[in-house]
């Protein structure tokens, strides 16, 4: 049975697009079969997997409300076991319509739940806000992977979130776990760059992935190509330390597993 992690954070810019195509990518790479679900309305994920954004008719908007099935959104990529749920701009309309609808949180998760026996591993790009879309996400979710950008404001909101995610584990999701914190876009050169890896894995400890996603060009440039930066340069640092990171989260759930299995 697949996992389904959701990648959020409400604050933009922080790497999670970046995140979720370069990770998922990664473990694409090494043959585990992954679906990437693009729940934000600006759809970057969807053009980062080389899609176009004008040319998707149907995609998670469709399937939330109901006028499509997953199967008929779901579109292939350059990698052979990566496939991509896409999002359009409709998506931003979505929160608004699904208000008045009965158990509203539970859309996607309803829509998810099939799909788990077709892949390893499903991410959900989630949009940067804490609405209606990202409580789905999280709802639909068993863990959440947070990227956390190394500068002075990454702090901020981090309280919220994790506050968020306990109410929805508290009424939602009983079972939703946090997956790890990533710190992203590292600038060794920048001394309050380390201060913030130091005070984030002081505060979290083994929840803090040991792999840092540093600041890279190639990593800037690959979503412009359509591509995962392993496609288009995967000897880059910003390549190498997404492997780096699918081999964490890999070696992170085999030994979850075993645990899991004594705890049922």
């Amino acid at each position: 049975m697949g996992r389904i992690i959701a990648v959020c954070n409400q604050k933009g810019g922080v790497g999670k697009t970046t995140t979720t195509v370069n990770l998922a990518a990664s473990l694409a790479a090494g043959e585990k079969r992954v679906l990437v679900i693009d729940l934000d309305p600006q759809a970057n994920a969807t053009s980062g997997l080389g899609v176009q954004k004008g040319s998707v008719q149907l995609g998670t908007y469709q399937a939330l409300l109901g006028d499509a099935q997953p199967a008929q959104c779901i579109v292939r990529t350059a990698l052979d076991t990566l496939h991509l749920f896409p999002a359009t701009a409709d998506l931003t309309a979505a929160e608004v319509e699904l208000v008045s609808e009965l158990a509203r949180e539970m859309r996607l998760k309803r829509m998810v739940e099939p799909l788990r026996n077709h892949y390893d591993y499903i991410f959900i790009d989630c949009p940067p806000s804490l609405g209606l879309l990202t409580v789905n996400a999280l709802t639909a979710a068993d863990s959440v992977l947070i990227p956390l950008q190394c500068e002075y404001f990454a702090l901020e909101g981090l309280s919220q979130l994790i506050n968020t995610i306990e109410l929805v584990r508290s009424s939602l999701n009983t079972t939703l776990d946090l997956e790890g914190i990533l710190l992203t876009m590292f600038d060794p050169r920048n001394n309050l760059a380390h201060q913030v890896v130091d005070d984030v894995r002081g505060h979290f400890e083994k929840k803090v992935f040991s792999t840092v996603i540093p600041r890279n060009v190639r990593l800037s440039e690959s979503p412009s190509f359509g591509k995962p930066v392993l496609l288009y340069d995967i000897a880059s640092r910003g390549s190498q330390a997404y492997l780096q990171l699918a081999d964490e989260v890999l070696a992170r759930r085999e030994q979850a597993v075993p645990a899991e299995r004594r705890a049922q």
